[in-house]
């Protein structure tokens, strides 16, 4: 979900309340689409979170940002540090309930005179923007995405042009618009759902909000304004918007996250009450700030990651589906090898009644004397050439099909190894959640050639390993679980004892996991438990009735040469398992 222009309210609120006549202390960059402004207090020091990013643009007072800045600051970083950093903040504003705030910062300039420049943050979707003003001008100085006449003929954002607002939707504010006739000539104008009516009429509201209007007013979200609506639905509508604008007015806000607990998801974020979600778990916090971190960490972490791997997933779908067509191309080539005796018997056949042959024939019937009824078999022959060299013909292509029979199942051996592994690595991307596991990969993909670089990555960063993910049985057993090829490697080979059981799904690309049990019991929950994480760290993740294969790690070898993360195993047993990732949260949350 979208942080709606209500919610942008709330925070607009608390940011005055906490950074007005603050310092801006530092400005970094440390993503194309994203600064961090360090703000310096009378009483505390603050980290403000602005990001234009398409995917998920917002902004909040941070206070788990670990993200690394680059070794060279952007280009826009340096020009804000020139004209904002030391500055002071005087006043915060939204305009009307739209997604822009503007930030006044009082700073000097060059002949160190007093001056004032907003700070535009436009968070709207794949239009977000982050744009410095002069305010006695209204000339933009500069902006983190600039927005050329090729890119938008609508809206141009670019140094030295006049800064004019995004353009309105012609919503309307809700503060001058709860009149009752208002709504049922607006209604009598909308077609659809009342709840799409809400939103798309009042300026702020988003389907999340506009839901909770038509829950507090006791009134169907899904209600047709065309079709449906009577008077006694007007007034419902009506209390229900009269109930949320009471709670903007007043300022009542009430920060809070929905969760689904048996999927351990964040469902939706609001800085006012909401009780629509009836099924799911509501989670209060003390400001909007940390509700809208809360919900965009996980959320804008996979996003950069999947980003950052995207050019990766790619190449290797890519040679994935190569080596796919390679089999099938190999399995047409060893059907055909499977008439290479149907070619001997003919050569047999033609050299025994090689003096039926005669000039000009193009076919000839014999008897196939290795038949218990002695069958007519026709033979094709070429006119052209001996009947003798007909013979050896059939020969020859006995011999050819017969000795590729065994290099085509040798290359289809190479082949489905092959795959196995691409599909291993691509399911790693996938569990990817910081940059030092995509390093990993990366680094692992260069030194066997599948990706070319200009630096092959050295010893040093070749065994430094990031770590596998740690759960705790119910049992109180330690169970790992590697989640790419060089962590699968670590566990199964360096971190393992003999009598520890391995595990791994069945004949499916997934993760090593191994119980800590040396010289301890194994009960059944904590085997079953481990299967789970298996399944669920596999192709098969979400699937249910999902085979996991278990050994101890004795069993467990890896072949000379053998790509990173492959491994054979013997002496396995077999325990089907459901790998849905409400089995899976019921092991994460211990």
């Amino acid at each position: 979900m979208a942080l709606d222009g209500i919610t942008l309210f709330a925070l607009k609120e608390e940011l005055r309340e906490k950074l007005l006549n603050s310092r801006i202390d530092k400005v970094y960059q440390p993503e194309a689409d994203e600064i961090l402004l360090n703000i310096r207090g009378a009483d505390s020091n603050y980290k403000l979170l602005i990001s234009a990013s398409s995917s998920h643009p917002r902004m909040y007072i941070t206070e788990d940002y670990n993200k690394k800045n680059p070794k060279k600051a952007p280009l826009f970083c340096m020009f804000l540090r020139k004209h904002i950093q030391g500055g002071r903040i005087v006043d915060i504003e939204q305009i009307g309930f739209d997604r822009i705030i503007k930030i006044k910062i009082e700073t000097l300039d060059e002949l160190r005179n007093r001056v004032i420049k907003n700070l535009y943050v436009e968070i709207m979707g794949r239009h977000s923007n982050i744009i410095l003003v002069n305010e006695d001008t209204n000339l933009i100085l500069d902006s983190i995405k600039r927005i050329s006449h090729n890119i938008s003929s609508v809206r141009q954002v670019l140094p030295g042009i006049e800064y004019d607002l995004a353009p309105s939707h012609n919503k309307v504010d809700i503060s001058k618009s709860l009149d009752e006739n208002f709504v049922k000539i607006s209604l009598s104008e909308f077609k659809g759902p009342v709840y799409k009516y809400i939103y798309s009429t009042y300026e702020g509201f988003s389907p999340l909000t506009a839901r909770e209007v038509c829950y507090r007013g006791g009134i169907d979200k899904d209600l047709n304004t065309i079709i449906d609506m009577w008077d006694e639905d007007v007034s419902s509508l009506m209390k229900g918007l009269r109930s949320f604008y009471e709670d903007i007015n007043d300022k009542n806000f009430s920060p809070c996250l929905i969760v689904d607990e048996k999927k351990d998801k964040i469902v939706a974020f609001s800085a006012y009450d909401i009780n629509q979600y009836e099924e799911f778990t509501k989670i209060t916090e003390d400001n909007v700030s940390r509700v809208l971190e809360k919900y965009f960490n996980s959320k804008d972490n996979k996003e950069r990651i999947n980003q950052r791997t995207a050019n990766l997933r790619k190449s290797l779908t890519s040679k994935l589906e190569r080596q796919k067509n390679k089999i099938v191309k190999i399995d047409s080539e060893l059907l055909d090898s499977e008439h290479a005796d149907e070619y001997r018997l003919k050569g047999e056949l033609l050299t025994t009644y090689m003096h039926m042959i005669k000039p000009g024939m193009d076919k000839v019937e014999v008897e196939n004397y290795y038949s218990k009824d002695m069958d007519k078999m026709e033979i094709e022959v070429n006119p052209n050439i001996s009947p003798s060299e007909n013979a050896q013909r059939y020969y020859k292509k006995y011999n050819k099909l017969k000795h590729a029979k065994n290099a085509l199942n040798e290359q289809k051996k190479l082949a489905l190894e092959e795959v196995e592994y691409l599909e291993s690595i691509i399911l790693a991307l996938d569990y990817c959640e910081t940059d030092e596991e995509v390093r990993d990969i990366r680094n692992e993909l260069i030194r066997l050639g599948y990706i070319k670089s200009r630096r092959m990555p050295s010893k040093k960063e070749m065994t430094k390993n990031t770590m596998a993910d740690t759960f705790i049985s119910s049992s109180g057993i330690k169970i790992l679980v590697g989640k790419n090829n060089r962590q699968n490697d670590y566990l199964t080979l360096r971190l393992s004892e003999a009598d520890d059981i391995w595990l791994h799904t069945k004949n499916i690309p997934g993760s090593h996991v191994l119980i800590k049990c040396a010289g301890k019991k194994l009960d059944a929950k904590t085997l079953e438990e481990a299967a789970v994480l298996a399944g669920y760290f596999s192709k098969a993740k979400n699937q249910t009735k999902v085979e996991v294969d278990y050994t101890q790690k004795k069993n467990v070898k890896k072949p000379s040469g053998a790509k990173p993360g492959m491994v054979i195993y013997e002496k396995n047993k077999t325990i089907v398992i459901d790998a849905t990732e409400e089995n899976y949260v019921k092991i994460k949350g211990r």
